[in-house]
């Protein structure tokens, strides 16, 4: 197999990308037929999963709107994955050209990919790091050089809490960031859960016996551990809702007569830090 010029040096492309496996269902380019496979197994298991990451990624961009217009202009996105059309440091700088923002994520295909698409932009960087250690974060050379903590910032955690298992305390981890952020910062949160939509437990332990398979466990986790990573915010109305209920836009709400069910399973709110 040629090996794509994307992939940056010593990654093996036989080993599948839990990153590589969300651009997949978004439609992108940058993922191995190991990652197609792995997905495709996910998807006997719950054929709704591509439609439950397009929901994902719209209530991303409504958030990051959000952000803008309560004068949130610094972003932080942790578990940032593969850049794709429509991601954040686009949409806050069209809806504010002052937006600076810092992609996190500790696959090294996501930050070499990311660096190479955002090669020439000051106001964003991409940095290697892993959520479990947040003081790694926010010592960081990117995050001093971008981010002024005390300012707002926007913490998004979308689609990737559901990754750590509890041993590993997320919990911990996000409080650790929400108290060294400034008051006024928002946390922006998605999360797979059995709890709403149409997806049944069985189908839920499908899935995640998939990603257990890869080597990325996911947890479908309650509404009431999912709200738990609120603790210390103010959630902005509507609350912690299906993804498709958070501030819907009228093209969400044209596309809503025919939009796939499975476009409910999935927690995401926001919360801002008083």
């Amino acid at each position: 197999m040629e090996r794509p010029t994307w992939v940056p040096p010593g990654i093996d492309p036989s080993v599948p990308s839990v990153s590589r496996i969300y651009d997949y269902y978004l439609g992108g380019s940058h993922n191995f037929e190991v990652d197609r496979e792995a997905a495709r197994r996910a998807m006997e298991a719950y054929p709704g999963l591509p439609k439950i990451m397009q929901a994902n990624r719209a209530f991303m961009r409504r958030a990051v709107r959000h952000a803008v217009r309560e004068g949130v202009t610094q972003f932080l996105d942790i578990g940032s994955g593969i850049p794709t059309f429509g991601n954040v440091h686009e949409i806050a700088q069209a809806a504010d050209p002052r937006a600076h923002v810092v992609y996190v994520d500790h696959d090294p295909v996501a930050v070499a990919h990311g660096r190479a698409v955002l090669q020439g932009d000051p106001q964003t960087a991409v940095l290697p790091a892993d959520l479990r250690k947040p003081h790694d974060i926010l010592t960081s050379d990117e995050v001093g050089r971008l981010l002024d903590l005390d300012r707002p910032v926007a913490l998004l955690l979308v689609a990737v809490l559901h990754f750590v298992e509890d041993q590993d305390d997320p919990w911990a981890a996000v409080a650790e960031l929400r108290d060294a952020l400034a008051p006024g910062s928002l946390l922006v949160l998605t999360h797979a859960t059995t709890d709403t939509g149409p997806i049944k437990p069985e189908e839920g332990q499908g899935v995640e016996g998939v990603y257990r398979n890869v080597g990325s466990p996911l947890l479908m986790r309650t509404h009431r551990d999912v709200a738990r990573f609120f603790d210390g915010f103010e959630l902005a109305p509507p609350g912690l809702v299906a993804m498709p209920d958070w501030r819907p836009d009228p093209a969400d709400t044209a596309a809503a007569a025919d939009e796939d069910r499975a476009m409910y399973v999935g927690f995401a709110g926001v919360g801002r830090k008083p």
